[in-house]
């Protein structure tokens, strides 16, 4: 089945591109970005060699969506979406820092808790927890953004202060939007019988100076969520929980040796299973936003995905 895994447009105005782990970004103009969700993925900082179908659709569809249901909150970047894959918005200036914020000591956070460590990103654990157990409150515990092929680390709020990484004043406006965020998302997912486990913001400096958010929000790649039906049965009984995220990927991957170490190779993907993750990010779609999947016409996504955005820079050229 037809994938984009990598993308070389040359757009009228178009001063650079940025490469991401998934994403593509394309500025124009210096004045909006055109953020092109390719079908790559990613675990453990590594970006997988096949690409997954529909995937990129069902990101930038689930973070356009998120982030109309979201904007009466917390003002965002986005300002059109002329493709399935396709996000346009505001060039901002993106904090070096990720906002994570979790509710559950689920995923890295029991990693490190089942270490013995009772500490992270200067926020303490509390005593006695399960895997998977609810946090009294959410913590935030922020993560520095690597380059490709790094990894994000985790960072104090002490730390990012006094590294100057983010001003004082800044970070209390992310914490406050990464909380309100957090809640928006926690009742969204709450409606559709599902549990925001845990989830990461980014955020940037529009020209003006105006904090917005950026690039994704509640998507698998950004979030994990359980279902909320039996979570309660299943914590008691010390039974894994079922969850929608990426972290299905991440421990088959665990299962076949891989956890993105030095030395470790990339097991082998069949196609048999590329079309299982396709059809677990299709179900993750469905219940996160309680839409039916409508898939795109995929027989050439690249032209597909040119005739979108060119006709949309044209429209706003034609506004200016």
């Amino acid at each position: 089945m037809s994938t984009i895994v990598d993308t070389n447009f040359n757009f009228p105005n178009q001063k650079s591109v940025y490469k991401g782990k998934v994403r593509e970004v394309y500025n124009i103009n210096d004045e909006q970005l055109v953020m092109v969700a390719t079908d790559r993925l990613s675990a453990f900082d590594v970006v997988m060699p096949k690409g997954i179908p529909y995937k990129g659709q069902i990101l930038n569809q689930i973070a356009t969506k998120m982030m109309k249901e979201t904007e009466d909150l917390v003002p965002n970047w986005l300002v059109a979406s002329p493709d399935p894959n396709v996000a346009v918005g505001h060039l901002c200036e993106p904090f070096k820092v990720e906002m994570v914020i979790r509710g559950y000591m689920s995923g890295h956070a029991a990693r490190e808790y089942k270490l013995g460590k009772r500490m992270l990103c200067g926020v303490a654990m509390p005593e006695g927890m399960k895997e998977n157990d609810k946090f009294p409150n959410p913590i935030i515990t922020p993560a520095t953004k690597a380059e490709m092929g790094d990894h994000d680390e985790d960072i104090s709020r002490e730390d990012i202060l006094k590294r100057g990484i983010v001003s004082e004043d800044d970070y209390i406006v992310l914490e406050d939007y990464t909380r309100k965020l957090f809640q928006r998302g926690t009742e969204i997912a709450a409606d559709r019988g599902l549990i925001l486990v845990d989830t990461k913001y980014e955020f940037g400096k529009t020209k003006d100076g105006k904090i917005v958010l950026i690039d994704e929000i509640h998507t698998p790649d950004s979030s994990r969520y359980f279902y909320a039906d039996g979570y309660q049965e299943r914590q008691n009984k010390g039974e894994a929980q079922k969850q929608l995220s990426k972290e299905f990927v991440r421990q088959w991957l665990i299962a076949n040796d891989f956890q993105g170490l030095e030395g470790q190779t990339v097991p082998v993907m069949s196609d048999d299973y590329i079309e299982t993750v396709s059809e677990r990010y299709i179900e993750l779609y469905e219940n996160i936003t309680g839409d039916t999947f409508i898939k795109a016409d995929v027989s050439d996504i690249q032209s597909r995905i040119e005739t979108n955005v060119l006709a949309y820079l044209k429209t706003i050229n034609s506004v200016d």
